[in-house]
């Protein structure tokens, strides 16, 4: 098996998991569509002093919304692989005859695929209830978005590495993944953190996938050049 085919391999295992386990696809969603329509539609209208005129809250908060289904879905993919090791499917993986580095490129990509999906799904649901997307600005959301997936899903594989429990691995993405979503700016602009937070925002990967997002879709970016 050339690697290439590994790579594709382990990409199309982990897809095919996810269609075929309805429960994880539609649990995956509940919180991010309540995140959807609690705030975007009941603060449709709210207005941040340090937002430009014209936008609002309801359309501020989407890509950030966006933003956090491609976090919690990439990290969590790591989970996978914590069960593949107790129930030896990784022992199996490790000694056929691909190397390491491509394993983990087709986990990698296999989970950042599903978190694409899904980040995909909840932005069309958004344009169902009157969320805009120029048309222009898709190939960069798209972009930003499959960067974000494959940032976290490598995130959540790494941690995977050191984790022999399923339990254990849940404690620690979510001691990293909520302070990550809390300060990147998803559901506030950052220039409303007082110091040291904003600072520390900026260090924050995902304040830089949601600025893209909003800066293509709004034209608003919080992040100086």
């Amino acid at each position: 098996m050339s690697e290439i085919q590994g790579i594709y391999v382990l990409w199309l295992r982990d897809v095919k998991k996810f269609f075929r386990i309805k429960s994880r696809f539609i649990g995956s969603l509940g919180m991010p569509v309540f995140f959807l329509i609690f705030l975007s539609i009941g603060f449709r209208r709210a207005v941040i002093p340090s937002m430009p005129s014209g936008i609002s809250y309801g359309e501020f908060v989407v890509p950030g919304i966006v933003a956090m289904v491609l976090l919690f879905s990439g990290t969590f993919s790591g989970v996978s692989v914590v069960w593949d090791r107790q129930f030896g499917f990784l022992r199996e993986i490790i000694v056929s005859p691909v190397s390491r580095v491509t394993i983990a490129l087709g986990r990698t990509l296999g989970g950042a695929t599903v978190a694409l999906l899904q980040g995909l799904l909840l932005l069309i649901l958004s344009l169902l209830i009157g969320f805009r997307l120029p048309i222009s600005a898709i190939p960069a959301v798209i972009l930003s978005m499959f960067l974000i997936a494959v940032a976290f899903t490598g995130l959540g594989i790494l941690f995977s590495v050191f984790m022999r429990d399923v339990h254990g691995f849940q404690i620690l993405i979510n001691f990293f993944v909520f302070p990550i979503f809390l300060i990147s700016g998803t559901l506030f602009p950052i220039s409303e953190f007082p110091e040291p937070v904003a600072s520390i925002s900026k260090l924050n990967p995902l304040t830089y996938g949601v600025d893209a997002m909003r800066y293509a879709i709004l034209g608003l970016s919080e992040i100086d050049p």
